[in-house]
């Protein structure tokens, strides 16, 4: 079964398979959405027979993105957002934190996923600060020359490029490293980096869990969701100095409040850190 759904603003047709899994639609399926087909839920299910509570790592992620975005729009002076793969529109996406903050921050989505240009372009355009591009977030020669990124945001000034729960499910041939640093390199100083990706946490006790979990995803009708190791993942925020305290879990990245209740195994698997790009050093 496929629906074909029509782009609200060019009246262009998207395809949209419904047998085959979108990361989209998964993430929404582990936060309990209803924007989902069966063949995502299978993705869902497989990964809850390894842990029951495997939709911890999309909670987790979700509450890393509010709480980098409130940090960026409160403590920093950056007022321009380039969230690479913005997913279905849910509850306190980034332009919502960040406009409440300072409402004239400007935030650019992309996403090339059909489900989230079908549903989600029109929630996620919502006002006149808020755009939306259907790009590949991996190749950032391609988002760094896009026509609507670069009418709303100006790369002689600061910029927040977020890739939040995107790197682990890249498949191409070039390390997610390197696409991170040509991203990088386009930044101007004082521009901040957030990226959240499923971890090999190093630990015996949830390494079997990690290598588990993998495994669901990568056999699952969706077939990515990488768990890097700390150094691998530290290795995307080169030429950036780490926020404190550096790359942690993301439930440990300024929680809102002491932890009453310990955490559970899989959220053991799922790290996040801030980076800021320094000034140059001048003669």
């Amino acid at each position: 079964m496929a629906a074909d759904l029509t782009a609200s603003d060019d009246e262009i047709p998207i395809h949209i398979d419904t047998n085959k899994a979108s990361i989209a639609r998964v993430y929404d399926a582990f936060l309990g959405g209803k924007d989902n087909y069966e063949v995502d839920r299978e993705v869902f299910r497989r990964v809850q027979e390894v842990t029951p509570e495997a939709a911890q790592l999309a909670w987790d992620n979700r509450q890393f993105l509010i709480r980098v975005s409130r940090f960026i729009a409160a403590e920093t002076s950056v007022t321009q957002y380039l969230d690479c793969g913005s997913g279905l529109p849910t509850a306190e996406n980034t332009h919502q934190v960040v406009q409440r903050i300072k409402p004239e921050s400007r935030v650019v989505y992309v996403d090339n996923d059909p489900v989230v240009l079908a549903h989600g372009r029109a929630l996620l355009e919502e006002n006149s600060k808020t755009h939306f591009s259907p790009a590949d977030i991996f190749e950032p020669a391609r988002i760094l020359q896009d026509e609507v990124v670069g009418q709303h945001l100006d790369f002689s000034e600061p910029i927040a490029l977020f890739q939040l729960g995107t790197l682990h499910h890249y498949d191409g041939e070039r390390p997610p490293a390197d696409i991170m640093r040509e991203y990088i390199e386009a930044l101007p100083s004082g521009s901040y980096v957030a990226i959240s990706h499923f971890l090999d946490p190093g630990v015996e006790e949830y390494c079997e869990l990690a290598r588990r979990m993998e495994q669901a995803f990568l056999h699952s009708p969706m077939g990515t969701g990488v768990f890097r190791t700390r150094v691998e993942i530290e290795s995307m925020f080169q030429g950036l100095e780490l926020v404190d305290p550096g790359l942690v879990l993301c439930a440990d990245w300024w929680p809102t409040g002491p932890r009453l209740k310990p955490l559970h195994p899989v959220q053991h698997c799922i790290a996040g850190a801030v980076g800021r790009k320094p000034s140059t050093s001048r003669p």
